[in-house]
């Protein structure tokens, strides 16, 4: 259960990070991949933090989750733009 509340946080931030114009380009599979790569991530995380576990939902590891997936998104679209 926390590991598909996990990745529907994962999912979530990624499609609120294509509303967001700066960087986005027409290539967005790269970005999914990052966001649900950065979603297990942080979801282990968030389990050894000790705020949820991958078997129980918990709004602080939705929160951990949703946040980081936004970082790692948006580091994504900046090294882009460097290029």
């Amino acid at each position: 259960m926390g590991i598909g509340l996990w990745a529907i946080s994962g999912v979530t931030a990624f499609f609120f990070a294509r509303i967001v114009p700066w960087g986005r380009d027409r290539r967005w599979l790269i970005e999914l991949i990052t966001a649900l790569l950065a979603a297990a991530t942080l979801g282990f995380t968030a389990t050894a933090l000790d705020f949820g576990g991958w078997q129980e939902p918990d709004w602080r590891a939705a929160a951990f989750v949703c946040f980081g997936t936004f970082a790692a998104v948006g580091a994504v679209r900046a090294l882009r733009a460097r290029r």
